[in-house]
């Protein structure tokens, strides 16, 4: 059969662009029956998507890479909201068409979409109102027009059912932390923290956004008085947080400082608010650091009994956690050890070929 999957989403350096380049690197890993067809859409960014593309492609006989000249928001015109080209007429015919929710154009293949999350729906006063209207928008039309929808939780799926999807053509998948990833080494964590003047011990957090409780999350770091020269390293920017004694805001980290960063760090605290997978969880796992997060959805559902659980809406039930956490480390990084080896890319490649297999009873 003939696989084709839109992996626009792959230059951007979000969770979805782990998602989608490791799951498409693991099937071409594990299948040598099918055929698959790379494709994607940008604009000012083509080259690097080509070439992005083109390397996980590289050597591969059953495996091609395709760039068209379409940015987000021209797809989004052509083939959401007109809706009058077909994909079929640029790549030719698919058995299967893997889009991601961003958009669906119109095939006649087996249409597979994973919806990754969908907190600006679920969340409105978290997400600017344009990101709303496009979210919903889309949605409606997964809701109208795909085969079989992949989430990466229960907690997802749930979501979707409660808006009206059809639970029978839902799969939950999880995703899994990059197979690559390492403990970086005692320099490189020197390194990196003095390249952003973090002279001590410090707590990771990972987004700054009002859905990854950023507010909350400094409330709580100020009320700990166990060790005043603890700092909060945040990474990520929000202009409305002013500067706070002892926080450290870095802004974008490239890749290979964020891991360092995670090595580095005592623990991550995320006490989000909304996640549909919580990839961060398992990063932290696999890096050995203890994780604090939040005690419901998908947090709770992917970390287990591996992190310490808080109330992400209790400014002391975050404190709490992450003293507990300060006193004694090493009991969870072991489970997180153990939690994290229960992720893997082989097995979110295998369950999503089961999905593509679902066009063979179309």
């Amino acid at each position: 059969m003939i696989f084709t999957i839109d992996a626009s989403q792959i230059i951007y350096g979000t969770g979805v662009s782990v998602y989608t380049k490791n799951l498409i690197r693991t099937l071409l890993n594990i299948d040598k029956k099918n055929t698959y067809q790379i494709i994607g859409g940008a604009l000012r960014r083509m080259p690097e998507l080509r070439s992005s593309l083109n390397a996980i492609v590289d050597g591969r006989k059953n495996a091609s890479a395709s760039v068209f000249p379409f940015s987000p928001a021209i797809s989004d015109i052509f083939f959401n909201r007109i809706g009058i080209l077909s994909i079929d007429t640029l790549i030719g015919k698919s058995d299967v068409f893997h889009s991601s929710d961003w958009t669906q154009p119109k095939t006649d293949a087996f249409k597979v979409t994973t919806v990754h999350d969908i907190a600006p729906v679920l969340y409105p006063k978290l997400s600017h109102p344009k990101i709303v209207e496009v979210h919903t928008r889309r949605l409606e039309r997964v809701k109208k027009y795909v085969d079989s929808i992949i989430v990466p939780s229960i907690t997802t799926k749930n979501d979707l059912v409660k808006l009206g999807f059809d639970e029978n053509i839902i799969q939950v998948i999880y995703e899994a932390p990059d197979p690559n990833l390492k403990r970086s080494r005692i320099s490189e964590i020197l390194a990196v923290k003095k390249k952003n003047r973090i002279g001590s011990r410090y707590l990771l957090a990972v987004g700054v956004s009002k859905r990854k409780n950023i507010d909350k999350i400094i409330s709580a770091f100020e009320k700990i008085r166990a060790d005043r020269t603890l700092k909060l390293v945040v990474v990520g920017h929000y202009e409305k947080i002013s500067q706070v004694r002892n926080v450290i805001f870095l802004g974008y980290v490239n890749e290979s400082d964020i891991y360092a960063l995670y090595s580095g760090a005592e623990a991550l605290v995320y006490p989000s608010l909304y996640e549909g997978f919580g990839l961060p969880i398992l990063e932290a796992f696999s890096l050995g650091i203890p994780v604090v997060t939040s005690d419901i959805g998908s947090m709770k559902e992917i970390a287990g009994s591996a992190a310490m659980l808080v109330d992400p809406n209790d400014v002391d039930s975050i404190k709490i956690g992450i003293e507990k956490v300060l006193v004694d480390k090493s009991k969870l990084v072991r489970l997180g050890k153990q939690r994290v080896n229960q992720f893997s890319w082989n097995k979110t490649a295998q369950e999503t070929l089961g999905v593509y297999n679902q066009a063979l009873k179309k």
